[in-house]
């Protein structure tokens, strides 16, 4: 019986061409994170089940593949809780590893410490189109640094970075944790109600103000609340840098003066930003972002081709406390990989060149020229000649082969022949 040579579900095979694609937009990510100063750091597939269960994940801590412990019998007690049998998980992100990373490594580490992580996670997910249970992920964090400093960078990094991959006209969305909080307090929400007001403000692209209002008012909100809040929302989209303090402050009277004064100075380099850059910004009060560690500002960078976002993060000010012991300001911004890699659909050329040698070629003669041809920029690889050279000619140029290069014996000697276009 033939065997099902097909990847595990939810899993995927990458022919040459993929590879190539992903490669270049991984080189020219972390070529331009590195001239930031961000240095790559490694984390293992596998964290203790314990650290990724432990809250910091949010809804992901739902999809963990989880591992069984070595030196289990073969059958086990049908009553033993699976939670007794498992004591490691695959890794669902980067974040909580370098958690855990800094805790352990960060007496060796610089103060203000640049991580860059890339690498591939895992979650459980229902497979459906684009969406798959193993993954890329690119992260930069900086640790270590109270100020906005490290907001203001960490989005000039990740653009520059996009524009590295060819994705220039972007646009950044930035708001603040502490902004909505405020925001809920002048509206008169309960407490208990923030984290269901975020979650249905979240969704406000795909319901519209009207729906928002509605599943508000299903839940239970005051009605006069939900009109105070949304009616705040909607004041203060689209405020110019120049006046965004004095809006906000106006807007929210509880929000503090720090908070303000951060925003303002997010914006103030956004704004300059923008003048040497083809990308744009905006405040953006009905950005939430899901992951329930943030602190402080938030944003995200679209692109007019992709319904969602294509980059995210954060300030999370307390999230390496609970490694350390004592909290450390930590802000960081994910790029989404695989979405920049499906809005590049050109192949990436190879521009190779064949050593086209004939049998009577020696092996050690083929490879000395090829070995003269090849350099670091240069692709060079040995094929044997072989049936009909127009033929071969069109499986070179499909296989990536730019130039071949002939070569045979003649009269005992070995005949090169001038590089030719394929």
């Amino acid at each position: 019986m033939k065997a099902d040579n097909n990847p595990a579900r939810g899993m995927r095979d990458l022919l040459p061409a993929d590879v190539a694609t992903r490669d270049h937009v991984l080189h020219a990510i972390t070529t331009t994170y590195r001239t930031f100063g961000y240095q790559r750091i490694e984390t293992p597939a596998l964290e203790d089940i314990n650290r990724l269960q432990g809250g910091q994940g949010g809804e992901n801590e739902k999809l963990i593949y989880q591992v069984l412990r070595r030196g289990l019998p073969e059958t086990t007690e049908t009553s033993e809780p699976i939670r007794d049998l498992v004591d490691l998980g695959l890794r669902f992100d980067l974040t909580v590893p370098l958690t855990r990373f800094y805790g352990n490594n960060h007496a060796t580490l610089p103060t203000p410490f640049r991580s860059l992580q890339v690498g591939p996670v895992w979650r459980a997910e229902r497979p459906q189109k684009g969406r798959y249970r193993q993954f890329y992920q690119c992260d930069i964090d900086m640790i270590g640094e109270p100020t906005v400093l490290a907001e203001a960078e960490l989005i000039e990094a990740t653009t520059a970075a996009l524009a590295a991959v060819g994705l220039h006209t972007v646009t950044v969305r930035l708001s603040d944790r502490r902004f909505l909080s405020a925001l809920a307090t002048d509206a008169g929400l309960p407490a208990d109600s923030w984290d269901r007001f975020f979650i249905t403000l979240d969704k406000l692209d795909k319901i519209g103000w009207d729906g928002v209002r509605t599943e508000l008012t299903d839940i239970g909100l005051p009605s006069e609340s939900i009109t105070t809040a949304l009616d705040k929302i909607s004041s203060l989209r689209e405020v110019p840098a120049e006046k965004l303090a004095d809006t906000l402050t106006n807007a929210v009277p509880s929000l503090p003066d720090t908070v303000v004064e951060d925003l303002a100075a997010t914006s103030a380099s956004l704004d300059r930003l923008a003048q040497q850059r083809a990308m744009q910004w905006e405040f953006d009060p009905t950005l939430v972002r899901g992951m329930g560690y943030y602190t402080g500002q938030i944003f995200e960078i679209t692109h007019p081709e992709m319904s969602s976002s294509v980059a995210g993060g954060g300030r999370y000010d307390k999230l390496i406390g609970r490694s350390l012991g004592k909290d450390v300001p930590a802000c960081g911004f994910s790029i989404g990989f695989e979405r920049i890699v499906g809005l590049l659909t050109d192949n990436i050329a190879r521009n190779a060149t064949a050593i086209l040698a004939e049998a009577d070629v020696s092996v050690a003669d083929t490879l000395a020229i090829a070995r003269d041809h090849r350099n670091e920029d240069r692709i060079v690889e040995v094929v044997r000649r072989s049936g009909k050279l127009g033929a071969q000619l069109k499986r070179l140029h499909a296989a990536g082969f730019a130039t071949f290069v002939p070569v045979s014996i003649d009269d005992g000697a070995v005949v090169i022949g001038e590089e030719r276009t394929i």
